[in-house]
């Protein structure tokens, strides 16, 4: 199914059914599982609803379950604790009854500090990349697939994504495990900081995974081996802004005992680090 960047603000509106108690769609993004970025965006947006003026400067995941893409998701939001500057959510995702997905963040308020950060990578800029669908089109033209499977390769995606490198969706090659992918909304969204934090949540674990199978020339198409994320961290360290371009930079410094281990940055236009991304996933032989 496509979804473009007005589907992924509805997945976001989530409908109150009592006060911390919230209904997410479920949607057919990936395939029949739900999309780790879904529910991450969307357990994000109801813990903020509770806590208003504040936004959020990190959160900590585990996905418990294989989420149903064709089922609503149930969202319980616990109120840990509410301090002079910090506030702290707990938001366990159910279906069926069964907790799917559980979720820690915590939210402050602007401060001053000392500040310093890493030196910002220096990419090749956006313009002049092709976009993801742009290359799959190319490399799928002459493949001998289905249709569904062509259109779902194919398919609409909220933000628009630019990698550096190349790669052939369907036939991938061993190589160093870093990836870098420029980002941005399509159309220009609402100066809500809000909700440019759960769309980054949403898209912190596109290909996030595949980072660690880069050097072993895997891919979530390869069919004897088992892929899944396990748990999911996110930092905000800068007002975010889908508006403009972000460059996110992923790497996976090691693969070890079943599971890869990947790490991201996200860099604005002018090189200042936004936020940073952790993630380890199953990743084994079946």
């Amino acid at each position: 199914m496509h979804t473009d960047l007005s589907d992924l603000l509805q997945l976001l509106d989530l409908t109150e059914l009592e006060p911390d108690l919230y209904q997410g769609e479920g949607r057919n993004i990936v395939g029949p599982r739900i999309f780790g970025g879904q529910v991450l965006g969307q357990a994000l947006r109801a813990a903020c609803h509770s806590v208003p003026g504040r936004t959020a400067h990190s959160l900590q995941s585990y996905f418990l379950r294989p989420g149903d893409a064709r089922e609503a998701i149930i969202y319980r939001v616990e109120r840990v604790r509410d301090g002079q500057t910090f506030s702290t959510r707990r938001v366990v995702a159910e279906q069926r009854g069964r907790p799917i997905f559980d979720l820690s963040a915590s939210f402050t308020l602007p401060a001053e500090g000392p500040s310093h950060q890493c030196d910002a990578p220096v990419p090749e800029g956006p313009d002049g990349l092709l976009t993801e669908q742009e290359l799959n089109r190319q490399y799928l033209e002459q493949e001998d697939i289905s249709e569904n499977f062509r259109n779902a390769m194919l398919r609409r995606k909220p933000l628009e994504m630019r990698p550096v490198v190349k790669r052939h969706p369907l036939r991938p090659e061993p190589a160093p495990p870093l990836r870098q992918v420029w980002m941005r909304a399509p159309e220009t969204l609402p100066e809500d900081p809000v909700l440019h934090q759960c769309i980054l949540a949403y898209v912190s674990d596109h290909s996030l995974m595949g980072t660690a199978m880069l050097p072993h020339g895997l891919s979530f198409l390869t069919r004897d081996h088992q892929m899944a994320s396990l748990d999911h961290a996110l930092w905000f360290h800068r007002p975010v802004n889908i508006n403009d371009w972000l460059f996110y930079q992923s790497d996976s410094p090691i693969a070890a005992d079943g599971r890869g281990f990947n790490r991201g940055q996200i860099f604005n236009q002018q090189g200042e680090l936004v936020a940073s991304v952790a993630q380890e996933g199953l990743m084994r032989k079946m």
